[in-house]
């Protein structure tokens, strides 16, 4: 069965065309033009993913994201007319996996797709479980537990988690972690890596202003710590 991916903007043409590349590539492509519409179509379908635009009328994409995040992990890329970092960084925060700026080609946006599928687990080969501390980490189910609580993570939340805990105590650069959830090194993105590891603490620490498990190492990126400190 084709995976189904939800397109949600109000750009017509736009939709009709990327349904069509997500079509010749063998997805399933359905279509909203609001985030109102979008969140029906969402509960009723269930999408493996979906490509959502910012700036539309009734519901706009930010609004849509929290409301789609209090019930589903759905992996979400957004697209933005804007260029501003800080909106791209709300979208990040509010549970977006990727982002396209617009105008984009349609064979950019379909390597983010595949992408992003990818590291949701729908491609991704088997692998074993990570256990570093009390955090365990399952590849083959896409589970992580802290202790005995059962923490839902998006897929670059998942991704980042599983580098460092393949190597407790390594450091990695910002440009290390971005190349793991995008397939890149482009330094422009850096200040996406701090906001997914933001996002992840706020998930896994007890206190994330004072984090047990993911440390800063300023000036260089993050590591996992060894143990119990």
């Amino acid at each position: 069965m084709p995976q189904t991916i939800l397109i949600v903007d109000d750009e017509k043409r736009l939709v009709s065309l990327v349904q069509s590349y997500l079509t010749q590539e063998g997805y399933r492509a359905l279509a909203a033009y609001n985030g109102k519409d979008a969140l029906a179509v969402a509960e009723k379908e269930t999408p493996d993913l979906i490509i959502l635009d910012i700036m539309m009328p009734e519901m706009n994409g930010y609004e849509f994201m929290r409301a789609h995040r209090a019930e589903k992990d759905t992996p979400i890329i957004m697209l933005t007319a804007k260029v501003e970092d800080d909106d791209k960084i709300i979208g990040l925060e509010l549970g977006a996996d990727d982002y396209v700026t617009k105008p984009f080609k349609p064979r950019e946006l379909m390597a983010r797709v595949r992408n992003v599928l990818r590291r949701a687990g729908k491609n991704e080969p088997k692998g074993k479980t990570l256990k570093v501390s009390d955090i365990t980490l399952d590849r083959d189910s896409r589970e992580v537990f802290a202790g005995a609580r059962s923490v839902d993570l998006t897929p670059s939340e998942f991704d980042l988690l599983a580098a460092l805990m393949s190597a407790p105590g390594r450091v990695f650069s910002r440009l290390d972690l971005l190349d793991v959830i995008q397939g890149v090194r482009y330094e422009g993105y850096e200040r996406t890596i701090d906001t997914h590891i933001k996002n992840l603490r706020a998930k896994i620490e007890a206190d994330p202003r004072k984090p047990h498990y993911i440390e800063t190492i300023y000036g260089v990126g993050y590591r996992l710590q060894k143990g119990q400190k």
